[in-house]
């Protein structure tokens, strides 16, 4: 009884330390100490979990210990050797086996279930079979999102006719699968089982396939909030609280993040999964013509930014590639000691994952209250003297308002173009994402800054010293 009451007292003091350190990661202040609570709290579940089943003599702790130490390898490794431009995929991938460890224990119960070393009644029967559901579109789904974030797969290459038509198909036949399961018991048998688990998997490839790569961060966290809820469904089947609490924490984290970012792009969650948003091939107004964009100088560009009074810089996922961002952040600090007010303009869907660009400047130590969100950036352009736009392209685009036949029309922008003079550091002219092109980069009051980002702004930082 009183080993009982510790390993509950352990799972709740576990519980209040996820739920203080979710509360902590709000801000990148107090991020890193949420970080900290939350993995104390993790340390603790897992010790108390290890210590419930005493009485059992047939504990396997070696295999337990060894699997803990290669997995914290393993994670200790990836860690620290993980490029910013590759987070993103580190994320889906390590997401995608959270949804793995729930269908591997959900296996276990439905082997055992089979083979009549235990048994289920039709409502356990059910957690088991949703959890093999869930936790298989999580875990392949998130394999596949690794792949497009990667470059290993391009959208559309594995997208057949009619695809979504397919994908209501195989989840129907899924339902229908598991409702017999459920009503026939034992009966259905092993093999009919594991024709579920199989397709379920299947499933998770081919709901993510039709999803365009500029939908990656709707869909990083659409997945992310399956694995919460497959852990969740996993901790009904063991009656583990804190597996239960954690898991809902996650999944309801995620898809609050989901349908945030889905109001971001004024669009619906429907239209993310079945829209195929990033395939390119959509063309915005203004790509046509003989329209010429303009080209500034290294030396012109380091004048008109020296000489504002206000600048703001808009991250993109190029900013990323070129691993540019603590050179962004000298640009910055050469302009503060001038005088000049600096500022960063932060869309909620830019880079590859929820809350890539504030990941990034965090790491060139840029101060958080310079990090404005879409609606504070808008308000502060019209009185901007200078924008930067460093490998932004489908959050700055115009066509987002004027172009109805545009694949973003109606999704909310940063209105660059209503400051005073905009400068975009790109490689070429070539398209964002979203596969469209951007009447910006022919605006009367833009310039291009043509080159890497990084080398670009190394420039910058020579010109501005020299000034």
């Amino acid at each position: 009884m009183a080993v009982t009451f510790y390993i509950n007292l352990a799972y709740l003091l576990g519980a209040i330390a996820f739920v203080w350190g979710l509360r902590l990661l709000s801000t990148p202040d107090t991020a890193r100490r949420g970080n900290i609570l939350a993995s104390i709290g993790m340390g603790l579940a897992i010790i108390a979990a290890m210590l419930a089943p005493l009485e059992n003599t047939s504990n396997n702790y070696g295999w337990i210990l060894g699997g803990m130490a290669v997995g914290a390898g393993i994670g200790w490794v990836s860690a620290r050797r993980i490029q910013m431009t590759a987070m993103p995929q580190m994320v889906s991938m390590f997401n995608g086996l959270g949804g793995a460890c729930a269908v591997v224990l959900a296996l276990v119960e439905v082997f055992q279930f089979y083979g009549g070393e235990r048994t289920l009644d039709s409502g356990q029967l059910v957690i088991v079979l949703s959890t093999l559901l869930i936790g298989g579109v999580a875990f392949t789904g998130s394999l596949l999102a690794f792949g497009k974030l990667q470059g290993l797969v391009r959208d559309n290459t594995l997208t057949l006719p009619k695809h979504n038509i397919i994908n209501q198909i195989m989840l129907l036949v899924l339902i229908v699968m598991g409702v017999m399961l459920v009503i026939q018991g034992q009966e259905a048998g092993l093999t009919m089982a594991m024709i579920f688990t199989v397709l379920a998997l299947i499933y998770g490839f081919s709901f993510v396939i039709p999803i365009g790569g500029a939908d990656m961060p709707v869909v990083i966290s659409l997945l992310n909030s399956f694995t919460g809820l497959s852990a969740a469904a996993a901790g009904l089947i063991y009656e583990n609280n804190f597996m239960l609490v954690g898991g809902i924490l996650v999944g309801a984290s995620g898809t609050i993040l989901t349908v945030l970012m889905c109001e971001a792009m004024n669009r619906s969650l429907l239209n993310v999964l079945i829209g195929g948003f990033g395939g390119g091939g959509g063309s915005a107004k203004g790509a046509d013509g003989d329209q010429v964009a303009k080209e500034v100088s290294i030396n012109d560009a380091a004048i008109q930014l020296y000489y504002s009074n206000s600048v703001m810089f808009v991250p993109g996922y190029g900013l990323a590639v070129a691993q540019a961002q603590k050179v962004c952040k000298e640009v910055d600090d050469l302009l503060e000691a001038n005088g000049v007010d600096v500022k960063y303009a932060i869309h909620p869907v830019a880079g590859r994952m929820p809350g890539h660009m504030n990941v990034l400047l965090a790491e060139a130590d840029v101060p958080y209250p310079k990090l404005l969100d879409l609606d504070d950036a808008n308000s502060a352009l019209p009185n901007t003297d200078m924008v930067v736009i460093v490998g932004a392209n489908d959050v700055v685009n115009p066509a987002a308002y004027d172009d109805p036949g545009s694949p973003i029309y109606g999704m909310p922008v940063l209105n660059v173009w209503e400051a005073k003079n905009v400068i975009v550091l790109k490689r070429s002219m070539s398209t964002g994402y979203a596969g469209i092109q951007n009447p910006l980069f022919f605006h009367a009051k833009n310039r291009m800054l043509f080159g890497d980002a990084k080398d670009s702004l190394n420039k910058l930082v020579q010109e501005l010293k020299n000034l």
